[in-house]
C-alpha cells in the first residue's frame, strides 16, 4: 500500500507491527529490545526485524547510530521491498549500513536494477562519493524514497546513491542485524511529494 500520511513504523514503546527473522531462530529478545524509547538490537545473531505490512511508492527516514564498533561488527542494513519468504538473506533492495559504506545499494537475492546488471551478485551499486555518515555513537539519518522501479539514497540529507529499472518495487521493510550493536530512535514513511 502507499502511505497517504506520515506512517509511523516504530511507536517508542514496541516491537508490535514488526516481525522477527534470524538464521539461528533464536528468541527475538536475544537480539532485539526497546528501552527508553530506542529499538536496540545487538547485531547476533544475522537476521532482520521487517514491519508486517508491505509498502510501495514513499520517504523512509530512518534516524540510527552504532552504539560501538570493532572488526566484524559494524554492520546492518535497511531493507526495503522485501519478498517472501522469510529468510537470511530475502529478496530485496539494502541501503547499506555498515560504517563508512552508509549508502551503498545491494541488490540482495535475486533482485536486480539497470546498474547491478551484469556485476557479481555480493558487491553493492557504490555510494557516489565519500561517506556522509557522522563518528561513531552519533546519530545518523537514513533516507530511502521508493518512485516505481526507482530506489534513491541519502545519508544525513545529502544524495549518496541511486539504483534503476529495479526488479522489485514493493514488499515489507526491514533493518538488518548483522554483527553491528545499533540504536533507532526514529522510522518512519511519508507519501511521495506530487
Amino acid at each position: 500500500m502507499r502511505p497517504t500520511g506520515r506512517v509511523e513504523l516504530f511507536n517508542g514503546r514496541d516491537l508490535s507491527g514488526w516481525m522477527i527473522v534470524s538464521r539461528s531462530n533464536a528468541p527475538a529478545s536475544v537480539t532485539w529490545s526497546v528501552t527508553n524509547g530506542v529499538i536496540h538490537c545487538q547485531g547476533q545473531p544475522y537476521g532482520y526485524a521487517r514491519t508486517t505490512n508491505a509498502w510501495r511508492d514513499y520517504r523512509l527516514m530512518v534516524e540510527w547510530r552504532f552504539v560501538k564498533i570493532k572488526p566484524g561488527a559494524d554492520n546492518t542494513g535497511i531493507l526495503v521491498h522485501l519478498q517472501p519468504p522469510d529468510k537470511v538473506w530475502p529478496r530485496c533492495i539494502q541501503y547499506q549500513g555498515k560504517h563508512d559504506h552508509q549508502g551503498d545499494l545491494f541488490l540482495m537475492s535475486g533482485a536486480e536494477s539497470q546498474e547491478h546488471r551484469g556485476m557479481d551478485a555480493n558487491k553493492p551499486v557504490p555510494m557516489r562519493g565519500p561517506s556522509k555518515e557522522k563518528p561513531v555513537g552519533e546519530w545518523n539519518t537514513g533516507e530511502v524514497v521508493c518512485a516505481g522501479d526507482t530506489v534513491k539514497a541519502y545519508t544525513n540529507g545529502e544524495f549518496v546513491n541511486e539504483v534503476t529499472g529495479c526488479t522489485v518495487s514493493s514488499g515489507t521493510i526491514g533493518i538488518q542485524s548483522e554483527g553491528g550493536e545499533i540504536e533507532i530512535r526514529k522510522m518512519y514513511l511519508e507519501p511521495l511529494k506530487p
